[in-house]
Parts: C-alpha cells; sequence; structure tokens
C-alpha cells in the first residue's frame, strides 16, 4: 500500500496486545490497540482503519458477536485470533464475516505474513473523477487550466488568487483551514498571515460572487476557515 496500513489490535491480553504493536510497528504498520469490544467500537466512531485483528476469547462482547456486529455496516476486513483451533470454530468465524482466521499460539510472522496477504486480496479504490469544471453562478472554473470564465470573458485572476482557486478546487465541499492556506501558499507563520489570507479571499470572492458580503460559494466555515461549494 503507498500508505502505512493501519491496523486496530483488539484483545483483552494487555501483555499480548502490547506484543503486537511493537511488532507490527517495526513491520511499517500504524497500530492501535483496544482492550475489548466496547473499547474497539469506541475507536471505529471516529477512526479509519485498513485491517481489524480480533481476539475472539474476550470478556463481555466477544470477537464472533463483535465481528458480526461490524461485518452490517463495515467492510474492513477482520482477522480472528482465537485460542482455539478446531475446524468449526474457523467455520464460525468466517460464517460471522472474518476475512482470515489464526489459532493461538502462533508465530508473529505468520501473522504478519496473513496480515500482508489480506491487505493485498483488498480492492484499490479508483480516484475519483475531478469535474472538469466547476460552476459558481454564472462563472466557471476550468479546474485543469486553471481559468475563470463568465460566458465567453475570461476573469483576470492574480497570482494568489489563482493558487488559492486550485487549492479550493482540489477538495470542493470540504473546509480548509487558514493555517492550511497559508501553508499552500508558501508563507510565513502567524496570525498576520492568516489576515493576508482574509483579505484575498474578500477579493477573491468579488470575481465571482453576486454579493460579496454574503458568499453563495466561497462560504466561511465558522471555527475552521473557508470552503469552496459549487452548484
Amino acid at each position: 500500500m503507498s500508505e502505512l496500513a493501519h491496523l486496530l489490535v483488539v484483545d483483552d491480553d494487555v501483555r499480548l496486545r502490547g506484543l503486537l504493536q511493537k511488532f507490527l510497528i517495526r513491520h511499517g504498520y500504524l497500530v492501535t490497540g483496544a482492550r475489548d469490544a466496547g473499547h474497539a467500537r469506541r475507536l471505529l466512531e471516529g477512526l479509519e482503519f485498513d485491517l481489524i485483528v480480533l481476539d475472539v476469547m474476550m470478556p463481555g462482547e466477544d470477537g464472533i458477536s463483535l465481528c458480526r456486529s461490524l461485518r452490517e455496516s463495515l467492510p474492513v476486513p477482520i482477522l480472528l485470533l482465537t485460542a482455539r483451533g478446531e475446524t468449526e470454530d474457523r467455520i464460525t468465524g468466517l460464517e460471522a464475516g472474518a476475512d482470515d482466521y489464526l489459532a493461538k499460539p502462533f508465530d508473529p510472522k505468520e501473522l504478519l505474513l496473513r496480515i500482508n496477504a489480506v491487505l493485498r486480496r483488498q480492492p484499490i479504490p479508483e480516484p475519483a473523477e475531478r469535474p472538469a469544471t466547476l460552476d459558481l453562478g454564472a462563472v466557471r472554473y476550468d479546474v485543469a487550466r486553471g481559468e475563470m470564465w463568465e460566458g465567453e470573458t475570461r476573469i483576470r485572476l492574480t497570482a494568489t488568487e489563482s493558487q488559492l482557486m486550485r487549492i479550493f478546487a482540489a477538495r470542493p465541499g470540504e473546509a480548509v483551514t487558514r493555517a492550511q492556506l497559508v501553508e499552500e501558499l508558501g508563507r510565513g507563520d502567524g496570525q498576520s498571515q492568516e489576515r493576508a489570507v482574509d483579505v484575498q479571499i474578500t477579493r477573491l470572492r468579488r470575481k465571482f460572487e453576486a454579493d460579496p458580503r454574503q458568499p453563495r460559494y466561497l462560504q466561511t466555515v465558522r471555527g475552521e476557515g473557508y470552503m469552496l461549494a459549487p452548484d
């Protein structure tokens, strides 16, 4: 994978959980640990993972139950760990939606090989096609050329305005903080630079907003920054 895969290791054995985290981190993964099913659920509400290593035998909700529940809403691959190696238990785990199954005790190298194999089987998501143009009311922005047009008339943009439009066009509908804008524009740090960005945003709005004081397309997102919201 081009970026470090993020693994969630769910095991009530604190010693084993810690050893697995260290081992997998040493082999190039980002790893987060959870002590039980409830802890895992809370982590999954706020974080995205590429694979879950899930112990079956846990107090409270066991791994099979958690696996079956997660399968109803999450496509993330799951590798089950269990102290039982019987065929019936493996089948139960696979029927619950697990992608693979490894019986304890196991060699950490085998776990690593199985994780790698499961991740290789995952389809690579196709990059979403970006629109060729963004419609901003009567104005259209040519994403590839970085040009803004109103009908047949090209709207002149300054170098900074062009940079800002490229930043926003790369993530329409997503808030971009002032600090991010300062960084991507290659400016120095500090509040003065953020205020300078505010001034540039005001000027940019005048190029395509019907009422720059009440912007429809280049919106201020309270507490977050600015967002381009094309039609």
